[in-house]
Order: C-alpha cells, then sequence, then structure tokens
C-alpha cells in the first residue's frame, strides 16, 4: 500500500492534470494554476509533477518534445501527435499481443508494458492544409 501526502499544492495540480484533455506541460500546469488563483513557484509546480508521477497518479509523457507533457489518465492507452501543431490525442486501441510477442522475441526482452505514440497530421491541421 503507497502512502500519499497529497499537500494542498499538490492536489491542486493533480486536479489540473487529472481535468486536462490536452496533456499539459509544466508551464500549461503553471499557468493553469495562476488562472485558479494559485501563486505557486516553478518549483512546487515541479516538485508536485514528480511526486504525482512518481506514486503513480499521473503519467509523465516524453514524446519527443523538449518538455514532459502529463496526462491524468492511468488507464492502459497509446498516444498520437500531430507533427503540426503539437497537439496530443489519446488512442484506445490496445496494443495487439502478436506484435507484443514479436517484439519480445526480436529484442529477447521480456516486456512489462507497452506505449506506443503515432504521429500524423490532425484534422484540423489538414483542412487548412487544403484552403
Amino acid at each position: 500500500m503507497r502512502t500519499l501526502n497529497l499537500t494542498s499544492q499538490r492536489q491542486a495540480v493533480y486536479d489540473v492534470v487529472r481535468e486536462a484533455h490536452d496533456h499539459p506541460t509544466a508551464a500549461d500546469v503553471m499557468n493553469r494554476l495562476m488562472e485558479r488563483g494559485y501563486n505557486l513557484a516553478y518549483g512546487t509546480v515541479y516538485n508536485s509533477l514528480r511526486y504525482l508521477t512518481d506514486k503513480e497518479l499521473i503519467r509523465e509523457l516524453k514524446l519527443g518534445e523538449a518538455a514532459s507533457r502529463y496526462d491524468g489518465r492511468m488507464d492502459d492507452h497509446q498516444h498520437i501527435i500531430c507533427q503540426v501543431c503539437g497537439r496530443v490525442d489519446e488512442v484506445m486501441s490496445e496494443v495487439p499481443d502478436d506484435w507484443t510477442e514479436t517484439v519480445a522475441h526480436e529484442t529477447g526482452y521480456a516486456i512489462a508494458h507497452a506505449h506506443v505514440v503515432f504521429g500524423g497530421v490532425c484534422k484540423e491541421c489538414q483542412s487548412k492544409r487544403i484552403k
């Protein structure tokens, strides 16, 4: 059983990430906290994000960008990134078992989990290109 120490600052950060649908960066979380009337130091926000990630309440996404993004959904899912605007969306399809088995056989790894990140162009950016 994990012990949680959710201070009011950590709870505020957790609420912002959990309620977000756009996988915010730490800077996004900071801005949203300020919009809600909080005045937290950047260090407090970063430390809270690390704590929440370590306690597996949120997920840190390192998607090849300079800044990590954070996801409040802890169920098993994948992500897709727009290569034009940087939007990140969830993909609810599961990684096929046969693909995981193939990767395990090819690499010799005992695979514990898989997180697939797709890249493409979102509908909004596709429509802008057509015009």
